[in-house]
């Protein structure tokens, strides 16, 4: 198993296939994708042998992301090789939605257990300036398509300092039928955006104490559970969840690494700026890259450092899919 000198143990690999992105969303790439080209992201087999690599030292699951991950014409192979590696027990991926209402039961046939989609509002032309894109109406025919699917499906929301009354009331409706789990994300500081950062932050701590007076009631986490703090309503169909970075105690149980598409292991999202693994990928030696790995984890820190205004490698959060 693989555990850090702070006795955190990481059963959940979060791996970024691609950076590209065909959105344009405010906090992430407001003015597009300008980065890397596809020839200089991590190969199949490379991928492979990662997988290989985590997965002997006990992580069960992995989370396909970007970027935009199925932007990539090999992502169904990704998701069959992922899905099929020994000792992966759950298969999720993080998407803009866009393409899903298309492929969501050929990604479920391929081994994909879990799908979040980026919502930041049910209202069309808020969603629209939001993201740069004018496709809720398409994504939210993909949600159906995904709960039809039977996948396990989560809806990912950025807190932003306009987040008003009258937009969570629609989510809350919205809810009242929809069978996912809501999960409202307080914004990260990112090398690119600080300014942004700035204007936009809102702690999503008001928000909690507005849903337990509500009558929502705490969800103990899975072992390979993310950072949400997740919440119940008996009269309601759908969940919800809250990822506050910002708060106390945030990074103590922390059980997930980050693997960015050019193959550079992250022991957090920010303060640091990627460990290169490419060289040791490319040999197909699968022990080789766990020595490495047992031996990086050794020098994770504590937190991650966003109170001090450090955000290490990550410039905008399509690099490391969040």
């Amino acid at each position: 198993m693989l555990e850090d000198s702070f006795g955190r143990q990481f059963h959940y690999l979060r791996l970024s296939v691609t950076e590209a992105c065909n959105f344009r969303c405010q906090y992430c790439l407001p003015d597009g994708y300008d980065g890397p080209s596809s020839d200089q992201f991590m190969s199949l087999s490379e991928i492979d042998t990662l997988l290989q690599a985590f997965a002997s030292l006990g992580t069960s699951k992995v989370r396909l992301t970007g970027g935009e991950p199925t932007l990539r014409r090999d992502f169904i192979d990704i998701l069959e090789l992922t899905a099929n590696t020994p000792g992966i027990e759950r298969v999720a991926m993080t998407t803009h939605g866009a393409r899903m209402e298309k492929y969501a039961s050929q990604w479920k046939q391929a081994g994909l257990d879990q799908v979040n989609v980026s919502i930041d509002s049910l209202d069309p032309r808020q969603f629209a300036a939001i993201t740069g894109q004018d496709k809720l109406k398409s994504v939210l025919r993909g949600l159906d398509a995904a709960v039809d699917a039977e996948l396990d499906v989560k809806v990912n929301s950025v807190l932003l300092n306009d987040f008003s009354d009258s937009r969570l009331q629609r989510f809350l409706s919205w809810l009242k039928n929809m069978p996912v789990t809501l999960r409202f994300i307080e914004l990260m500081e990112t090398g690119d955006l600080s300014q942004f950062f700035s204007k936009q932050h809102q702690s999503g701590s008001p928000l909690k104490t507005t849903l337990e007076n509500m009558g929502w009631q705490p969800i103990v986490p899975r072992k390979d559970a993310g950072p949400a703090q997740e919440f119940y309503h008996p009269d309601y169909a759908g969940k919800i969840g809250l990822i506050m970075p910002y708060s106390k105690d945030f990074c103590k149980t922390c059980n997930r690494l980050r693997v960015s598409a050019s193959g550079k292991l992250h022991l957090c999202l920010f303060s640091e700026n990627g460990i290169d693994m490419r060289d040791l990928l490319a040999k197909r030696d699968v022990q080789e890259v766990v020595t490495f790995l047992k031996h990086a984890l050794g020098t994770k820190h504590a937190t991650h450092y966003l109170h001090e205004g450090k955000t290490g490698a990550t410039k905008h959060l399509a690099m490391l899919g969040g």
